[in-house]
């Protein structure tokens, strides 16, 4: 079921902007790990040691793999609800805290002052975020379901979405079915 415009304005940090257009994928791009390697250097600057983890995570991680050309990334901190220990610090060097989900894993996200990224931060021991890596793995070594999941984004992107987050969740059937077979589950 599509997350309603009331739930995505409640965790949403500043307008909430509809998006009213099909979702634009592009090819992978060799690039990508290099623009996520400087972000997280940045980050790793900004933060220090406060950073306990920091990964590329979603499509464009996955060689092979099309994607938003927008750069997804797990930041891990000691406590993702102590905003105060980290978000001043990243606004002042540009990023913008977009959205604030405390009843999903305390989860944050950022958007970055000049690469298109999503900075999604979590606490540590999150499961999310073996949830996330697991798949990112999954989809790096198994061919089949990378493919898979490459159609079912082709075709879902065609369609016109009033927010981007319900194609995101449209997707959601599929990396399910995915992610019972990167467990160990034949499904």
């Amino acid at each position: 079921m599509p997350t309603t415009d009331e739930e995505l304005q409640k965790n949403m940090i500043g307008e909430l902007k509809p998006h009213n257009a099909p979702i634009t994928l592009v090819e992978y791009d060799p690039s990508w790990p290099d623009l996520f390697e400087r972000e997280a250097n940045k980050i790793r600057s900004v933060l220090g040691n406060k950073v306990l983890q920091i990964e590329h995570v979603g499509s464009t991680s996955v060689p092979g793999l099309c994607a938003k050309p927008i750069i997804d990334m797990i930041l891990v901190v000691e406590n993702s609800a102590e905003e105060p220990s980290y978000v001043p610090a990243m606004e002042t060097t540009g990023y913008t805290l977009r959205i604030r989900e405390s009843d999903w894993f305390e989860h944050r996200l950022f958007k970055g002052p000049d690469t298109d990224i999503n900075l999604h931060v979590f606490s540590s021991g999150t499961s999310e975020i073996d949830r996330m890596l697991r798949f990112r793995d999954w989809l790096r070594s198994n061919e089949t379901d990378r493919d898979k999941y490459a159609q079912v984004k082709r075709s879902l992107a065609k369609n016109k979405w009033r927010y981007v987050q319900h194609y995101a969740d449209a997707k959601t059937s599929i990396v399910q079915k995915i992610m019972k077979r990167a467990n160990g589950n034949n499904a």
